[in-house]
């Protein structure tokens, strides 16, 4: 069973950044998509980043693309999202997500394991 624990949310002023990992436990991460969703207060969980098993593939949301990166580190199991020009937009509950496929996908159906989620909240 994979576990999954994000970190690194929190309270930033607009236009500020923040950078979330995720660590993976009780699988084979390497071999694994990963993904970050978002949900906010009233609003269906959205897709914001995806990346292939080895780091060579991403994908974004239109929203965040430029501002928002995200990278894996397969040696310590852990995936991240650097969240840079952040706007109050971007609040929300950020969640980590793993799919036994390799690929990088926006699907949330395609993804078998989900953390708890970190906040990230952005004041004006």
């Amino acid at each position: 069973q994979v576990q999954l624990v994000e970190s690194g949310g929190g309270l930033v002023q607009a236009g500020g950044s923040l950078r979330l990992s995720c660590a993976a436990s009780g699988g084979t991460f390497s071999d694994s998509g990963m993904g970050w969703f978002r949900q906010a207060p009233g609003k269906e969980r959205e897709f914001v980043a995806s990346i292939n098993w080895s780091g060579s593939g991403t994908d974004y949301q239109g929203s965040v693309r430029g501002r928002f990166t995200i990278s894996r580190d397969n040696a310590k199991s852990t995936v991240y999202l650097q969240m840079n020009s952040l706007k109050q937009e971007d609040t929300a509950i950020y969640f980590c997500a793993a799919s036994r496929a390799g690929v990088a996908t926006p699907y949330a159906g395609h993804y078998n394991y989900w953390g708890q989620g970190t906040q990230v909240t952005v004041s004006s």
